[in-house]
């Protein structure tokens, strides 16, 4: 009775904690005995004797796309509902939902938010989205400037705009770029609607600002994806004013290996001063290169209570769970420390609201869980199918087209759209009615449901192999074989008559003849000849690609797919416009080596036997001639191991070194080899990268998976025409090499008089004769083995 009644009579008797806030708060239904039913359920005699403070909370990931304000609305809409349906009181969702993420420059755009608030009011009108506190991802304008928020509405009324106060501009992100990060900290103004949303809400303005929502029974505090990752996030100083739980509506993609980091964070959040983590992400392909991995959960004083799938064909996924807020109060309650931090915090302006959490119905608190991880070679099968699905039918396309060549690279790609025909097969037998539909619409068949992956992809998924006089019977049996296990429509042809017509006009327009350098020719020539090869397999490709389904008597054309890796591309060791050039490439951020396990993965998983004779063959071209004794091998072509390049790619990006660094840092790393060897790698890995820049210029678009990508349309914006000689930095590196061999030889002749008169070392003691061997720069048989089975050994073969 106490407790109702400071609810009933308190808010009336004491003044607002900010004179910026707008009380939106409602009277309690006065009680009524003959009705206990009107009482706040948190009253009943079920609640009060089991002497908890249940709620059940929903979050969710969505596969929005930018600019497809409907479609985005519908699954909004989709989300509340089943949220309800769930019996939440509070659904959250991801950043800048109703618009779609990537809008990028469309966010200067007037249109792009007048309708967004279109949408906005639509929702607000909406009764399936009453009686449930909505916090919603949006653009907001306020006062001339372009902020990132989030809207909470309860009942057709805009409760808070909050703005995001720490915008994400690295790697991927530009959030700089279209919008203004609020710096009033617990500060709020009065915001202006629109006109559409006045006439929605019947509103002339709603608090905007740095605030948080006081419900009956608790307190919600926002923050913003990339407020998360900052040292000062804004959970900690909304947690130690006493706000309980904590939501982040999300717009994070997928890299390999990072979802480990963003679980740390969400768990830490609450592990140290306790509380409810309400975590949503988008979910999928929005238009651009990145594919948002969802994952949405809840975590209760550092411990998972819900999560969602990672990689989905789910449009919406809603993830709930029922809490109990004593858990989150006592936890608090125990740290004495952290009580001594809050009777200190600053106060942050409250938007209070009737609604009551708390939930009445007899639910028990979800159970705490694991973290659900993927291994990164289950990471590549998963997102990367999910990114072309999503690509394959929003662009309408009938299907993908592949030049498979029998090698490593073209047997993951083919490899991951088999993966993605597994994942629909599946979401049919679920009953996915949105999966169902794209199948039917792309197979032009008003009735089909496939009943297997294979099946599926005869229909969707086309190969071909364009084999020369240089190309090996081995890659055809291959190429031929993988794409009968996969189920692929298959072409196998030679293309040698195109490639003598193309040598024969150029010679019958200059009167010369280019031969292969193993024919007499100069290396230019022997390059010319190579790319011929390469540029036509591009040619045939797209026409294949316009015209397969035209010949199978199907509707519609494909889309063409690459498979040049990230290594390769940071490399260069491509031919530009050659089938490297595709609509879209799906391993393009992906590193050789994490290749070879996903290949692993498939043979064990799909029982593909002839993946096994692919990754135990050695990566070749085969544009060049072959003999008994020569062939050409890709590792030789590029004067580095695939090991090696993926290590100077991640000190490069990640570790942002410049040659002089990467030669410091390598010289630890490869202690056992000399300083000028060092040097020497160094030095024609940055000289191989600036001559080739250029190519990355034109890359098709490729999924983007490991985080030193030399993407050059966002992620790794460097110039593409260099000093290919590097002048100042080399000069540096050689003094370096000449310091550290200058004091090798001091350190030597200091060692010289005590070697002289030291026993032979088979006499001496075990650890006497490692000292020994290490002061005069020989290696142990320990360190020999350890080397020998570094991946970071040199290549077999050292470039003449």
């Amino acid at each position: 009775v106490l407790v109702h009644l400071q609810h009933r009579y308190l808010p009336n008797l004491l003044p607002s904690r900010s004179a910026t806030v707008r009380q939106l708060t409602r009277p309690i239904p006065k009680k009524n005995n003959k009705s206990p039913r009107n009482m706040p359920p948190y009253h009943t005699e079920a609640f009060m004797a089991a002497g908890a403070m249940l709620l059940t909370l929903a979050t969710c990931s969505l596969n929005q796309w930018a600019m497809d304000f409907e479609g985005n609305r519908k699954r909004t809409m989709r989300s509340i509902v089943e949220a309800k349906r769930l019996g939440a009181c509070y659904r959250l969702g991801p950043e800048l939902e109703i618009s779609g993420y990537g809008c990028n420059d469309h966010f200067h755009e007037a249109d792009t938010m007048h309708h967004c608030c279109e949408v906005l009011a639509k929702i607000l009108r909406d009764k399936d989205a009453w009686g449930i506190v909505v916090d919603l991802g949006m653009p907001v304008m306020h006062k001339g400037v372009t902020y990132n928020c989030r809207v909470i509405i309860y009942n057709g009324k805009i409760l808070l705009i909050r703005p995001k106060m720490e915008l994400a501009s690295d790697g991927n992100y530009r959030e700089e770029r279209f919008f203004t990060r609020w710096t009033k900290e617990r500060q709020m103004e009065d915001h202006v609607l629109e006109p559409v949303l006045v006439q929605a809400t019947g509103q002339r303005s709603v608090p905007f600002g740095d605030g948080v929502i006081e419900a009956l029974d608790t307190v919600f505090g926002n923050e913003s994806c990339e407020e998360l990752f900052t040292p000062n996030s804004p959970h900690i100083p909304m947690g130690l004013d006493g706000v309980e739980i904590f939501t982040n509506g999300s717009g994070s993609h997928h890299e390999l290996r990072k979802l480990n980091k963003r679980l740390d964070l969400i768990l830490s959040a609450t592990r140290k001063s306790g509380g409810v983590y309400m975590y949503a992400n988008q979910q999928g392909c929005d238009g651009e290169r990145v594919y948002y991995d969802g994952c949405a959960l809840i975590a209760v004083n550092g411990e998972i209570v819900a999560q969602g799938s990672q990689f989905s064909l789910k449009d919406v996924e809603v993830c709930a769970a029922t809490v109990d807020l004593n858990d989150v109060r006592a936890f608090r309650a125990a740290i004495k420390s952290r009580s001594s931090q809050a009777s200190r915090s600053e106060a942050y302006p409250r938007i209070t609201c009737d609604v009551t959490p708390v939930d009445s119905k007899r639910r028990a608190p979800s159970a705490v869980r694991p973290p659900k991880l993927h291994t990164p070679e289950e990471e590549i099968a998963l997102g990367p199918a999910c990114w072309l699905w999503d690509y394959l039918r929003r662009s309408k396309m009938s299907g993908f087209f592949l030049p498979l060549s029998g090698g490593i690279d073209s047997s993951s790609t083919a490899c991951i759209v088999y993966c993605m025909c597994d994942l629909v097969v599946q979401a049919c037998a679920e009953k996915n009615q949105d999966v169902i539909d794209d199948v039917r619409r792309m197979t032009h068949d008003p009735t089909y449901t496939p009943a297997s992956a294979s099946e599926l992809a005869n229909r969707l998924f086309h190969t071909a192999y364009l084999g020369t006089e240089n190309s090996s019977d081995d890659t055809r049996r291959r190429a031929k074989e993988l794409a009968g296990a996969i189920g692929s429509y298959h072409v196998d042809l030679n293309i040698d008559s195109v490639v003598q017509s193309i040598v024969a006009l150029f010679s019958l327009a200059t009167g010369k003849v280019p031969k292969f350098r193993l024919h007499g020719g100069s290396n230019l020539e022997n390059l010319a000849l190579q790319n011929i090869q390469a540029r036509l397999r591009m040619l045939l490709s797209y026409l294949f690609a316009m015209l397969l389904l035209w010949v199978r008597q199907i509707p519609g054309s494909l889309l063409v797919l690459g498979s040049a890796n990230v290594d390769e591309a940071l490399r260069g060791y491509l031919t530009k416009y050659d089938c490297s050039s595709a609509d879209i490439n799906p391993i393009g951020g992906i590193s050789k080596t994490d290749l070879r396990r996903f290949i692993r993965y498939c043979i064990e998983k799909y029982q593909f036997d002839i993946l096994k004779d692919i990754i135990d063959a050695p990566p070749t071209a085969e544009l060049e001639p072959r003999t008994s004794d020569y062939r050409q091998v890709s590792e030789d072509d590029m004067g580095m191991t695939y090991d090696e390049l993926s290590l100077y790619g991640r000190l490069r990006k990640i570790s942002l070194c410049g040659p002089v660094s990467m030669y410091r840092k390598l010289c630890v790393t490869w202690s056992h080899l000399p300083a000028a060897k060092v040097a020497e790698k160094v030095k024609f890995f940055f000289r191989m990268y600036a001559i080739n820049r250029h190519k990355t210029t034109v890359l098709p678009p490729a999924y983007h998976a490991e985080s030193y990508s030399p993407d050059d349309n966002r992620f790794d914006l460097r110039q593409f025409l260099y000093n290919t000689s590097w002048t100042w930095q080399f000069e540096s590196i050689d003094n370096l090499v000449k310091e550290a061999e200058e004091s090798e030889e001091t350190e030597s002749d200091i060692a010289a008089p005590a070697q002289a008169q030291a026993l032979p070392l088979e006499d001496e003691s075990p650890v006497l004769r490692v000292e020994q061997l290490h002061r005069h720069g020989e290696e142990t048989p320990e360190q020999e083995a350890e080397r020998a089975a570094s991946p970071l050994s040199l290549p077999q073969r050292e470039r003449s």
